[in-house]
């Protein structure tokens, strides 16, 4: 085998447009994203279609662009990875349509990618000295799951959201406080001003030792919290002062780490873990990096973090998850399908 594998990555699951070229598993050649952020932003959210649009546009150039400045030449790469599950499917089948194309035409193989076990590889691709099993977080706007890590291609699930999952309660407690879209950072943001026990929102934790997660019922008692039980009294949140809606996020946001948080403590517990791994949009946040830290030293665990960089979707971890199964000779063919749901 040669001793330098450059795999070019691609990642179009949801409202991101990127491609990278990673070098034996961690060396980042070149990494192009192209945010939608601002297209999706009048609508409050991501809109299929548009976003398929967006990423045809887009895909061809910015491929060009990453093999551009890697200083590779086409010939040079070993291997097209590329996010076929989960994801909008009309979003994951652009990228997929790119990467069967430059396979076929670079006579490379091709790979798939789960997405939410290419968040978990955000927070592996640069640690030397990994202690498995670990217990995984992926938190973003489509998922919240805990997965059994036992090596770098074998996951096992754990526990998910039964409803909605906790990016996509904070993009909905967001619009409830008219704040701008996407509601990750604007939550966080204004609850920098606030009290986390100003409210006592509900946390959440269903049956004693279940693993699985539900963001429904703290989203409604927020909502019930601005307009009213049962909605039936006035939104107050035009009139609320700036301290009023920072406290409102700022409890919010502690509801949802302190159920993250404490998941995280009790899958760790079940399966004996030293290590802790956390990706996905939500990884971003702050508190839930210094909570989930604090976690893991007092419990003597090692955390592992995606960059923030690498939290939200990116194209790298794409790259890097698929020199793990080129090695392993994980190859997908041309009836390779895009797929909406999580099913590896």
């Amino acid at each position: 085998m040669k001793t330098n594998i450059n795999v070019l990555g691609i990642e179009t699951s949801c409202d991101e447009t990127a491609a990278a070229i990673v070098r034996n598993g961690s060396e980042v050649l070149s990494d192009v994203v192209s945010s939608q952020i601002e297209i999706h932003q009048k609508y409050g959210g991501v809109v299929p279609e548009i976003a398929s649009r967006a990423h045809i546009e887009k895909i061809y150039p910015i491929v060009e662009q990453v093999i551009q400045q890697s200083g590779l030449d086409k010939g040079d790469i070993d291997a097209v990875a590329v996010a076929n599950q989960p994801g909008l499917t009309v979003a994951l089948i652009v990228g997929l349509t790119a990467a069967k194309t430059l396979a076929l035409v670079l006579e490379k193989p091709l790979i798939a990618i789960n997405h939410i076990h290419a968040h978990l590889q955000s927070a592996m691709m640069d640690e030397k000295n990994l202690h498995l099993p670990a217990i995984a977080l992926v938190v973003s706007g489509g998922h919240t799951s805990l997965y059994e890590c036992k090596n770098i291609l074998e996951l096992k699930l754990l526990g998910s959201t039964i409803d909605d999952a906790a990016g996509e309660a904070f993009d909905k407690v967001a619009s409830i406080l008219n704040l701008p879209y996407p509601g990750g950072p604007s939550i966080e943001k204004a609850a920098k001003d606030g009290n986390p026990k100003a409210v006592n929102f509900p946390r959440t934790m269903l049956a004693k030792d279940s693993l699985d997660f539900s963001f429904s019922g703290l989203k409604t008692a927020v909502l019930y919290h601005c307009c009213g039980q049962d909605m039936k009294g006035q939104n107050r949140v035009e009139k609320m002062s700036q301290k009023e809606i920072a406290d409102i996020a700022a409890s919010f946001q502690a509801a949802v780490i302190d159920v993250l948080v404490r998941k995280t403590e009790l899958a760790a517990d079940k399966i004996g873990a030293e290590t802790i791994l956390l990706g996905g949009g939500v990884a971003a946040n702050s508190l839930l990096r210094s909570e989930l830290e604090k976690m893991a030293k007092q419990t003597g665990r090692k955390l592992l973090v995606a960059p923030k960089k690498y939290c939200t979707d990116n194209a790298v971890m794409v790259a890097s998850l698929g020199y793990y199964k080129y090695k392993a000779g994980l190859f997908a063919d041309m009836t390779l399908e895009a797929k909406a749901g999580c099913e590896d």
